[in-house]
């Protein structure tokens, strides 16, 4: 009898644990507290080290844990034991997913699912394996079966929201754009105003320059104070791709402000606005205040890698190319897939002249983030920039001296390495002047060659002869040019030159041989306050015995960066040591200031115009001052990306714009032809390829 009650009192304690507490355990699991569900299991495999449930339940919650490895061994031990066991085979392919052995694990669930296609968990956890695998059709099919086996199922409706994410993001990728639109407009459908779909979508619009949609997109999702800060960032971005600067930093600011009155505080979020609103004075050209919110910045999060993408940004913005590289490596060296630092890195080398490190992180891009649009564009950019390429300039030309001309011009450039072109040219002009009848024609055919030797230096030179045939002359001459160009300071350049020519403004002047030796310095000097001032010096020799100085001065000022409107003023010297105003224009002094203003759009667009102006005043020698007006024009088009035309007409009735001093008007076309495909050694940059 005493055995009896001994044996129904044991029951009840195994009935008690296995029951009762397990009924705990399995809360942690359920409410996520895997820490606690781990140390409970524990516990009861102390004392039932036997027990499947037990052993499978700690499985879990080391698995959950992030102790994959341990899990997987666990339930290979379960499954050895119990090979027949369905939940053990579920539990053991879930595993192989935290660990994520995906490919495993896909073979192992297709078995699962043949063996119960009517399990919902199999056909979940195989959705969700494709989907890691990125096989984004397959899994989408897979994951609309598991919820006609629990139709609404949330777990399953979420696994299908990322599931269309992912296939989204690809298909974007690949330029799908409208197929990744309608998936995810099937995400909002079963959550609507859900925040991650509406983010991929507002970033698909701004590739596609849809700002209208972007701009609702952002705005929806601005459904709490948190997301609210979200808005506002991607807002800020919308307005600078509309060239709303203005507007860009007051969004940034907004965003910032939040994100520090935020409670409670997000520290992503408000790295994110920092981020934005240092960006956003970028885009204004305020890097004074931008430097010292950077410095703020840095105090609060001295790791941050963002820290280091803003201050190569800074870097690229005020020309600091030498900083851009050395944050971009920086970042580099803590992530060698880091998209910042090798699209950026890539940018950094191309604006210092460094064109195959260019090509090489360019690729890299590529090689982390396939088919993606910045890197492909640098990459067509540099490469177009290395294609050979032909040009054609034809042009009539009249002034109110009854000289008429018509020229023709053609040039070519054949790179044959980054560093080294080709140069060759061609042009025919013919002069006549209709009061006198004096005819001429001349011709001038040059080659050269240009070298850079890094980001700083390089060497233009070109030699080639003139043929002139005039009413009382004809005869050959030599022709050429150097210049050494050079960028001794960041924001400046400065190039010395020699050039050769033959004057042959009209036939008069072709007809006396007059050679000019011209000794040039150049200096341009940039800011980061939209100003800038270019100077141009030059001493030229003439084989008449004459001797001209000539000195030009701009100091400009860009108002707008898109389209570019530019305004200042120039000032031009000349003197002659000779005066022969019957032959050439050459006084003993000239002095010309004028005001000019200078609009012209991206030069990429299909569609290309500029339109310059200028107005001034103008003291030959002791003659009374006179008004002078400049103006030029010109409309183009780009027919494909390698052919281009325009058209395009100027006038000047500045003294010195012709040797003969007169008033000109000139008319004519521009073609431009990339004769090949691809550079010639195209094959060299496609190594670079990874």
């Amino acid at each position: 009898m005493n055995k009896k009650i001994l044996l129904v009192f044991l029951l009840f304690v195994i009935t008690l644990t296995n029951g009762q507490d397990m009924k705990e355990g399995f809360g942690y699991l359920e409410n996520g507290r895997y820490q606690e569900a781990k140390s409970f299991f524990e516990g009861i495999l102390k004392n039932y080290p036997d027990n499947r449930t037990a052993k499978l339940c700690y499985g879990r919650a080391i698995g959950l844990l992030g102790e994959s490895e341990k899990a997987v061994a666990l339930f290979t031990e379960l499954k050895s034991i119990y090979p027949n066991d369905y939940e053990i085979k579920l539990n053991y392919a879930e595993s192989l997913l935290w660990n994520k052995n995906y490919e495993k694990a896909e073979t192992y669930y297709q078995t699962i699912v043949e063996e119960n296609s009517t399990s919902f968990a199999a056909v979940l956890g195989y959705a969700n394996t494709l989907s890691n695998l990125k096989k984004y059709p397959q899994a989408l099919e897979t994951v609309n079966k598991a919820l006609s086996i629990q139709a609404g199922n949330p777990n399953a409706l979420i696994s299908r929201k990322y599931i269309r994410l992912g296939y989204a993001f690809t298909l974007s990728q690949n330029k799908e754009y409208e197929e990744a639109l309608n998936l995810l407009e099937q995400n909002l459908n079963d959550f609507p105003e859900d925040k991650d779909t509406l983010l991929n979508q507002a970033n698909i619009y701004i590739i596609l320059e849809q700002y209208d949609n972007a701009e609702k997109a952002y705005r929806t999702i601005a459904t709490n104070p948190k997301d609210s800060i979200t808005s506002l960032q991607g807002l800020s971005l919308v307005s600078h791709k509309r060239f709303k600067e203005k507007k860009a930093l007051e969004q940034a600011s907004e965003a910032l402000r939040k994100a520090k009155k935020l409670s409670p505080s997000d520290e992503n979020l408000l790295i994110s606005s920092y981020e934005r609103y240092i960006q956003a004075l970028f885009w204004n050209k305020k890097f004074k205040e931008a430097k010292s919110t950077l410095l703020e910045f840095e105090k609060q999060y001295p790791e941050s890698t963002n820290l280091l993408s803003l201050r190569a940004t800074l870097g690229m913005y005020t020309s600091d190319f030498g900083l851009s590289l050395d944050q971009y490596q920086k970042i580099l060296a803590k992530s060698e897939s880091s998209f910042d630092g090798n699209l950026g890195i890539a940018n950094a080398y191309r604006a210092s002249g460094l064109d195959m490190k260019s090509y090489e992180f360019a690729f890299k891009t590529l090689f982390f983030y396939p088919k993606q649009p910045d890197a492909e564009k640098l990459i067509a950019t540099l490469k177009k920039s290395h294609t050979p390429f032909i040009e054609n300039r034809t042009a009539y030309t009249f002034d109110n001296g009854n000289n008429e001309a018509i020229s023709t011009n053609f040039n070519t450039e054949i790179p044959l390495s980054p560093k080294l072109k080709i140069r060759g040219s061609y042009s025919f002009r013919t002069t006549e002047n209709t009061e006198t009848g004096s005819k001429a024609e001349s011709q001038e055919a040059l080659i050269g060659l240009d070298y850079k030797f890094g980001g700083r230096i390089g060497l233009k030179g070109n030699l080639g002869f003139n043929a002139s045939d005039a009413n009382t002359t004809s005869y050959t001459g030599v022709i050429g040019e150097v210049i050494i160009s050079t960028k001794p300071f960041r924001l400046q350049s400065l190039d010395f030159g020699y050039k050769r020519e033959l004057q042959n403004f009209n036939a008069d002047l072709i007809d006396r041989e007059i050679i000019m030796n011209n000794y040039s310095i150049n200096y341009n000097l940039g800011t980061n306050i939209n100003l800038g001032w270019y100077t141009q010096a030059i001493y030229t020799t003439q084989s008449d015995d004459n001797t001209r100085n000539l000195l030009f001065t701009s100091l400009y000022y860009n108002i707008l960066n898109r389209p570019v409107l530019k305004t200042g003023i120039n000032y031009q010297y000349i003197s002659f040591k000779d005066q022969v105003p019957t032959i050439y224009f050459s006084p003993s002094s000239f002095h010309l200031v004028e005001v000019f203003a200078e609009l012209l759009n991206d030069q990429n667009n299909d569609w290309i115009y500029s339109l310059s102006a200028a107005a001034g005043r103008q003291f030959v020698e002791e003659d009374p001052a006179s008004t002078t007006f400049r103006a030029e024009g010109k409309i183009g088009h780009h027919f494909s990306e390698r052919f281009m035309a325009h058209i395009y007409g100027k006038y000047s009735n500045i003294a010195s714009a012709t040797a003969a001093g007169f008033e000109f008007t000139e008319i004519g076309f521009k073609l431009k032809w990339y004769f090949l495909e691809k550079p010639l050694f195209n094959k060299k940059i496609e190594k670079l390829r990874l």
